[in-house]
């Protein structure tokens, strides 16, 4: 039996659009099944996805098939009975099963296991047999083994295929930095909440990026996300915006309108810039989240009770206008519960080729283009840039060069003008030949620094356990580490490169 690290490079070796078989293939390898099947819940569609079904090694897609509650009394499936109880089953003699359904073909025994994300089910992985009673105690564990290590890959999966169902773009949250990967943590941990979080963080750092990660996370994920930027708002307009209003409440009051609030009864409301909301929008906003109830404006009705898990961001310093009277306490108490705090790109620069690429691969597929990359020189120019507009500058960037790039290659000259300003002329002269040695280094070193990094990832920032499979000593992998300028964080044993003035520092010690 695999342990449960080696299932998860596995997986996360799996690219997204496989990870499904992948997990299924690995689910009857380890049980010694000839028949399996991975089924994932659909929300749009409110029904369990049998996403594939293997028969004697054939994989079989049936696009379409979906596993809903019957209404005419018969059973409605043992993979449905799996996800609406949260528990693993095991049938030795499906002809005696009350609970057992043909999907596609007749088998005799069954075991079947919820995948759990965040105390929740978010589909079932079953292994079948045409002979009764094949399986053992012992195949329920394995496949909950399997089950569990595979949830957070299927998930991001999930996460990746609703964003590019909704034309958004898929959320950078996984292996940014340290601080993303602790950020992604806790996003994990309060997304099965209620709680109401308070997101801070620069102007572009991907506050609204986060917001709809805890939404879809969380068990609201089927309900609405609405948003609303309190900064781009009229402070006269957004009191009806959020609280809606009632015919003749105020001149050009000509119809009855459903305020924000309403809209996202159930759901999840995102307060961007919350705040520039004015002090009397304050004390109602307050209002609502003691009383949890609403009042559109100039309604005489009785208030009306909403349900809504609240998500705010701000890139001002909420304790600083605290202090200065101008934001109130009890409000802040309210909303930031759980804060959480985004870091600006500058702080994970090392990473910037590798967001850069993400975000030229997507722009070039929403405008129809083929592969484009970076070159050389046009790196150097990212590199050199501050961003202080952070992933959202970053992103347009690449947006603006993948739409005015004549060739497969983004060059310098391709980039918005601040970013072209910033790279130097190269001086009139012939360029001096390069030694075999340093050709060899050129060569060589991008794809080293690639295999260390790959490589501590995998061992999770053990050095040691690196080393034993890289086969060098612990001194040399230091060594190699140092000269392609790559770190380990101690207590995360999380993988990060270093920038090139860390690395200075390093050189002088």
């Amino acid at each position: 039996m695999a342990s449960g690290n080696s299932l998860e490079e596995r997986f996360h070796a799996a690219a997204e659009e496989r990870i499904e078989r992948v997990v299924l293939e690995t689910a009857m390898e380890q049980t010694g099944a000839r028949y399996g099947a991975l089924f994932v819940w659909d929300a749009s569609a409110k029904a369990l996805r049998l996403d594939f079904h293997v028969v004697d090694g054939v994989v079989m897609t049936v696009p379409g098939l979906l596993l809903r509650h019957r209404k005419d009394g018969r059973p409605d499936g043992i993979a449905l009975w799996v996800f609406h109880h949260h528990q693993p089953y095991r049938s030795d003699d499906t002809s005696r099963d009350p609970h057992y359904a043909k999907y596609l073909v007749d088998v005799r025994s069954i075991v079947a296991v919820p995948i759990s994300y965040q105390r929740r089910s978010i589909g079932v992985l079953s292994v079948s047999s045409a002979q009764a009673r094949a399986f053992t105690p012992d195949t329920e564990g394995k496949l909950g083994e399997i089950a569990k290590s595979a949830a957070k890959f299927l998930r991001r999966a999930q996460m990746y295929r609703a964003g590019a169902h909704a034309k958004r773009r898929p959320f950078l949250l996984k292996g940014l930095s340290p601080e993303w990967l602790w950020l992604e943590h806790q996003i994990e941990q309060v997304a099965g909440t209620d709680i109401p979080v308070l997101i801070q963080g620069e102007s572009g750092t991907g506050k609204e990026m986060v917001a709809h990660a805890i939404h879809f996370n969380s068990r609201r994920s089927e309900a609405p996300f609405v948003s609303v930027n309190c900064a781009a708002i009229p402070e006269q307009l957004l009191e009806s915006m959020l609280f809606g209003h009632v015919k003749g409440a105020f001149t050009g009051a000509s119809f009855n309108k459903v305020g924000e609030l309403e809209k996202a009864n159930g759901g999840t409301l995102f307060l961007d810039e919350v705040g520039d909301l004015a002090p009397a929008l304050q004390a109602k906003l307050l209002r609502v989240l003691e009383a949890r109830e609403i009042l559109p404006v100039g309604s005489n009705a009785a208030p009306k009770p909403i349900d809504v898990r609240l998500i705010c961001a701000t890139h001002r310093n909420l304790p600083g206008m605290v202090r200065a009277g101008t934001f109130r306490e009890d409000l802040y108490y309210r909303v930031g519960v759980v804060t959480l705090e985004l870091p600006a790109l500058r702080s994970y620069k090392n990473n910037l080729e590798v967001i850069a690429e993400t975000f030229l691969r997507r722009a070039a597929q929403d405008l129809g283009r083929g592969d484009l990359r970076l070159s050389t020189d046009a790196l150097a120019a990212l590199e050199a840039h501050d961003f202080p507009g952070n992933l959202r500058e970053l992103r347009n960037c690449m947006e603006y060069a993948a739409a005015m790039a004549p060739g497969d290659e983004i060059r310098s000259e391709d980039l918005p003008g601040q970013l072209r300003r910033q790279v130097s002329p190269s001086p009139l002269r012939a360029p001096a030949a390069k030694t075999l040695l340093e050709l060899r280094e050129e060569w060589l070193a991008p794809l080293e620094r690639r295999y260390l990094l790959d490589l501590l990832n995998q061992c999770g920032g053990n050095v040691r356990q690196a080393a034993r499979r890289a086969g060098v000593n612990t001194v040399t992998l230091y060594r190699l580490l140092r000269r392609r300028g790559l770190v380990v964080g101690r207590e995360a044993k999380v993988v990060a490169e270093a920038s090139p003035t860390s690395m200075r520092r390093l050189r002088t010690r």
